[in-house]
């Protein structure tokens, strides 16, 4: 029963982040600003997963994590330079084209750390990764340019926010380690998230919008992206590990990037070709590659 719960918690996780980045290119749509969304969301996201920790499991790490100065700088540094830019870049990706593309670039995250780890020669290329980083140039081609060399299918500011939203990732899956090793990975991320909602509200402060003329569909997909795409698919991603190996739950949680292109496709009717529909599943077998092979780090979004 126990391992049917957490297949349950992580499927339900991932396809709520999944259809989260879907909606929020719907408050995109509704001319709900990029920098607003991003600082709201990581403020109540943050402090949600904070009030998790302190009601379900050990609430002196809350605090804890600030008494050691080194461990409050890494949580500093993590919550800036990897949970804000991970979390800006790709809202931007999605903004400026779908969540779909979006999605699926910051997925190239895993090959990115392969290429890095090789070049520091700290791991050595087996051929596995050598088709894992195969499988995600052609799948990035086909999903780019639907085939044609000429010209982009893909708005230019959403692959270069979507790369980026991979490189950021990448740091943020290397970065947390140290300190995901000392204390339980709701304290880290509910930290980070309110370290950087706090920064980016110094550029757009939460409450400059005016809620009064919101319509109801607005907050109702605010909601969605805060409480579920967020908060609980977070939650319910780190819940299924007590019952699954973290190689399963990366495995199943690999159903992300197809509930955002379902969703976008479907929901929000955006154009997809054939060929990106390869390039998609490229991607898609990439993951299911190094999720077999790798095992899983903690999710970013």
């Amino acid at each position: 029963m126990s391992r049917r719960k957490g297949i349950f918690l992580v499927l339900t996780g991932a396809i709520f982040w999944g259809i989260g980045g879907t909606v929020a290119k719907k408050l995109f749509l509704l001319q709900i600003d990029v920098d607003w969304l991003v600082t709201t969301r990581l403020l109540i996201a943050g402090f949600l997963l904070l009030a998790v920790q302190f009601f379900r499991k050990d609430r002196s790490q809350i605090l804890g994590v600030w008494k050691k100065r080194r461990d409050a700088i890494q949580l500093l540094i993590f919550g800036l330079l990897g949970m804000l830019a991970v979390q800006y870049t790709y809202m931007a990706s999605i903004k400026h084209g779908n969540a779909a593309v979006a999605t699926l670039l910051q997925y190239l995250a895993p090959v990115m750390i392969i290429v890095y780890l090789a070049l520091l020669k700290q791991a050595a290329l087996t051929r596995r990764d050598l088709l894992s980083v195969s499988l995600a140039l052609i799948g990035c081609f086909f999903l780019l340019t639907n085939g044609s060399i000429s010209q982009l299918s893909v708005p230019s500011p959403s692959i270069i926010w979507g790369i980026l939203s991979g490189i950021a990732l990448a740091f943020y899956t290397l970065y947390a380690i140290p300190l995901l090793k000392q204390y339980d990975s709701l304290v880290i991320v509910g930290w980070a998230m309110i370290i950087g909602g706090f920064a980016l509200s110094f550029i757009h402060p939460p409450w400059l919008i005016e809620f009064k003329s919101l319509p109801l569909e607005v907050y109702l997909y605010l909601i969605f992206v805060i409480i579920f795409g967020t908060m609980i698919a977070f939650w319910f991603y780190i819940e299924s590990l007590q019952s699954l190996l973290p190689k399963e739950s990366s495995l199943l949680g690999s159903i992300e990037p197809l509930a955002a292109v379902i969703t976008t496709v479907f929901w929000l009717k955006e154009p997809f070709g054939l060929f990106q529909w390869v390039g998609t599943s490229c991607i898609i077998l990439m993951i299911l590659l190094l999720a077999l092979n790798k095992g899983s780090s903690q999710k970013a979004h």
